[in-house]
């Protein structure tokens, strides 16, 4: 078994009940779209803000890290990540030009929200979450997801 799918493996015995596989569905892209947010709105120096625009900040450079361990395990799925990310970083982009609450605002009920959601999922499945064993299912948890719609299209992974 390949690592990636030793580690979707894994991350999905914690996932078997159908609400909680829901809640996920909904709360870990909302946490990915609320934990981008609040890197996002963490202000960069200005010589990069100059040099770059609004496309170069915190959350970039996290996506970026992200990106070169979502490599290791699958390009394919990395580059389906790469997909989502863009999507949020659109999303948040539209969400910083409206205006009224700040970003880092909204973002931070977003966020825990979502996490209060996931909370309740895990009671619900009667397990722990995953990455309370590891760390790093925090970012596994967007793959399982990733690699259901991979399925669902007929894509390897």
């Amino acid at each position: 078994m390949t690592p990636l799918n030793s580690l979707l493996t894994e991350y999905g015995a914690s996932h078997q009940n159908p609400t909680n596989k829901l809640v996920h569905w909904v709360c870990v892209p909302l946490i990915m779209f609320a934990l981008l947010g609040l890197l996002w709105s963490i202000p960069v120096p200005a010589v990069v803000a100059r040099l770059a625009g609004p496309w170069l900040n915190w959350a970039t450079l996290v996506m970026a890290g992200a990106l070169l361990y979502y490599l290791r395990l699958s390009g394919r799925l990395a580059l389906g990540m790469v997909l989502v990310w863009l999507g949020l970083a659109i999303g948040l982009r539209g969400l910083e030009r409206l205006g009224g609450w700040p970003l880092w605002g909204t973002c931070l009920l977003i966020f825990a929200g979502a996490w209060v959601g996931q909370f309740w999922g895990h009671k619900v499945e009667g397990k722990k979450p995953s990455f309370l064993k590891d760390v790093q299912f925090l970012l596994i948890g967007p793959l399982w997801l990733l690699h259901f719609v991979y399925r669902r299209l007929g894509w390897g992974y």
